[in-house]
């Protein structure tokens, strides 16, 4: 198997996905070891001479102005973590626990943290071991770091907590005796930097964003599909139209679109006849709408590929401590809010999409898709279902970075919500995920209704994969079960897979 080597650079997306869902092994590159033991022999040097460094040899937060005696060192940083692993809420999914790790071990990488080489092999030892430490999603403000999640990460560490291991939930010090692992005594600076971080929030956001892009492929094919059953034209995708306004995004929807179309006898049946002037908006603006929404996804890789090859905690270590606020998460917390913005989008859009695909008189197709209606309801009630998750985006969508609450007797003055905000996308992705599901669903079955006329290669492809898992829809039946296999398709991207396979890389 490979393995993924971190040096506190070169961390990006795509690494995270491969340790977080392909449980690839990590390993930490020679070169950055002097720059760990460097940061460390500074911290030593300050708890020897008893010299005054925020949280090293002082209290926390309000409490700093409180000097800790050296014997007190490391008492000092297990109380820290113990009393600071107050999350509560249900459990972070396995997958993000491990994006969480390999961020904060490439982060300690680059010796500005002061921790100890065993610190940073311990958090790749957990990786290696497949141990996924116990964190609750909820009781991080997003600012000082994500304080409370990062505890119950560090407790794994010191043989409290506790953690996954082959699928049984166990005690820390359980995990630690299975894999082999001996529990860490922390020592001065190390419980800080391991809970003074950004490394949960970018954890959630950045498998959000590569599960972002995902989703804006399946849109682009599902639109496309829909564009064909309700016989619009692909027309406004010229290129001389996207070249008059070059957003990048927009550019390469339009010839995606374009390719996978390519070959439609269902446009070709009537681009010479005046079947119509010009398409609705949500077929004639799918590069404009979806362009965007890709656009606002490659700026959120950037911001978040920057923070996973940052060090966030505080003090930072270089000639002496310096203190300071990386641990904010005010870029995380305005790229998540921004992009789940841009994926709630990508769900309105295919809502109107679906409702035209649904009214006789919009789609020249039969009432809600179904040969039989009246006895038969077909696919109304989808639509419902996809309304409803729409409206719910639409709350979701509010803003977290725009709220604030001062805590830690007001040193604490202002919060970004980061957390809140990466989870919140969250949730609108997977609404978003079930919307274009259900979109195929029905584009698929007004598909049926064009043969033998056929679409383009790259819809047909998507079709056939569709059809592999769903039959079409004659008589009512539970539809819930067709809905839950199309939205498990969309996520695991064999749809986009299928059509890559005769049209190339989407982008």
């Amino acid at each position: 198997m490979s393995k993924v080597t971190i040096y506190g650079e070169g961390l990006d997306i795509e690494k995270v996905v491969r340790v977080a869902r392909r449980g690839e092994e990590v390993a930490i590159e020679g070169r950055c070891k002097s720059k760990v033991l460097r940061s460390r022999k500074i911290v030593e040097d300050i708890v020897e001479g008893e010299k005054t460094a925020y949280g090293i040899t002082t209290g926390f937060g309000e409490l700093a102005h409180i000097h800790i005696p050296k014997e007190d060192a490391q008492k000092l940083q297990e109380n820290l973590v113990r009393s600071h692993a107050a999350g509560v809420g249900k459990l972070l999914a396995r997958d993000i626990v491990r994006a969480i790790m390999l961020i904060e071990a490439n982060s300690l990488c680059r010796g500005l943290s002061g921790v100890r080489l065993d610190v940073l092999e311990m958090l790749v030892g957990l990786l290696n071991k497949k141990i996924s430490p116990c964190i609750p999603e909820r009781g991080s403000l997003g600012a000082s770091g994500d304080l409370a999640p990062l505890a119950h990460l560090a407790l794994v560490l010191i043989g409290r907590g506790e953690a996954f291991v082959g699928g049984k939930r166990v005690s820390g010090s359980a995990a630690l005796r299975r894999a082999g692992l001996k529990p860490l005594r922390l020592q001065a600076k190390e419980g800080l930097a391991l809970l003074n971080g950004t490394h949960v929030m970018t954890g959630v956001a950045s498998l959000f964003v590569h599960d972002g892009f995902n989703l804006a492929k399946n849109a682009l094919i599902a639109s496309a599909m829909s564009l064909d059953a309700l016989r619009g034209t692909n027309a406004a995708f010229s290129p001389k139209i996207m070249r008059a306004r070059p957003h990048r995004g927009q550019i390469a929807v339009a010839e995606t679109m374009n390719r996978i179309l390519e070959g439609s006898g269902i446009l070709a049946s009537h681009r010479k006849s005046d079947h119509k002037v010009q398409d609705a908006y949500t077929l004639r603006c799918i590069p404009q709408v979806l362009g965007a929404t890709l656009d606002t996804l490659h700026y959120a890789r950037g911001v978040l590929e920057i923070e996973m090859n940052s060090s966030t905690d505080n003090p930072l270590i270089f000639e002496k401590p310096y203190p300071g606020g990386n641990f904010h998460g005010q870029p995380v917390a305005l790229v998540c809010d921004f992009s789940k913005i841009a994926v709630a989008e990508i769900g309105s859009f295919a809502e109107r999409r679906i409702d035209r695909l649904l009214d006789p008189a919009l789609s020249e197709l039969p009432p809600f898709l179904t040969k039989h209606s009246g006895l038969n309801s077909g696919f109304m009630i989808p639509h419902y279902t996809v309304a409803s998750l729409v409206s719910e985006n639409k709350i979701l969508c509010h803003p977290a970075s725009v709220d604030s609450i001062s805590v830690s007797a007001n040193q604490e003055d202002h919060v970004s919500m980061g957390m809140n905000a990466a989870l919140k996308a969250e949730e609108v992705l997977r609404n978003v995920e079930t919307i274009v599901a259900i979109e195929f669903l029905c584009a698929a079955q007004g598909l049926e209704f064009r043969r033998p006329l056929k679409s383009g290669r790259g819809v047909e492809a998507a079709h056939r994969t569709i059809r592999k898992y769903v039959r079409p829809l004659g008589e009512d039946r539970e539809l819930w079960k067709d809905i839950n296999t199309a939205t498990s398709i969309v996520r695991g991207g064999e749809i986009v897979e299928a059509c890559e396979k005769v049209c190339g890389r989407l982008w």
